[in-house]
């Protein structure tokens, strides 16, 4: 379970050398029960806003501005109380880009939880989740939770995948599914508390 917070903070690829960057500012005080750390990973196409997910629900903030991709892993690290239980959720933010897909493979070994994202503004987002579940199958643990999110929900002026392609699709996998606003808020914090639990 303490693998990935002995992993080196400088990874090497086939692509080249990068660094992840941590943030652990959370610790766990209280009198609640605690649990082992919990690993979730964002996943999805690059733009669909996982770092943004993080980021509101980490800091309750939305990155606005300017698009900066993820290179390679990000962490953040989150303490919640889930059933009288402190949770230390480990979550991993990584990058969508096919360049850095090598490393992503080597995070899903150790993840507890992987939520899915597409942009609900974006088709070639969601027809790309099949790509991201065959992936899933190949290199997660095979008891791994898994939820598919259409992100960007507020965007309704925008949008090209209807809510009910996203409950659909998530069916014919077997997975849960809601969507999630970044922006907003909507759905943030159930999420990351759903797959949690």
């Amino acid at each position: 379970m303490g693998f990935l917070l002995f992993r080196s903070s400088f990874i090497s690829s086939t692509e080249g050398s990068f660094l992840f960057s941590g943030h652990n500012d959370q610790t766990y005080g209280g009198t609640a029960p605690q649990s082992s750390p919990f690993s979730v990973m964002l996943v999805g196409d690059s733009g669909v806003g996982k770092t943004c997910l993080l980021v509101h629900f980490k800091d309750g903030a939305f990155l606005a501005g300017s698009f900066i991709s993820t290179v390679g892993i990000d962490f953040r690290n989150k303490v919640m109380t889930i059933d009288a239980v402190k949770v230390k959720l480990q979550i991993w933010d990584t990058a969508g880009q096919e360049r850095f897909r090598s490393v992503t493979h080597a995070y899903y070994r150790d993840a507890n939880a992987l939520l899915l994202l597409y942009d609900v503004t974006n088709k070639a987002s969601f027809n790309n989740i099949r790509a991201w579940l065959t992936e899933i199958h190949e290199y997660a643990q095979q008891d791994v939770v898994v939820m598919l999110l259409g992100n960007k929900a507020e965007s309704s002026h925008n949008r090209v995948v209807k809510r009910e392609e996203g409950e659909k699709l998530a069916k014919e996998f077997g997975v849960p599914f809601m969507e999630t606003s970044a922006k907003s808020g909507l759905n943030v914090e159930l999420a990351f508390t759903a797959v949690a639990k």
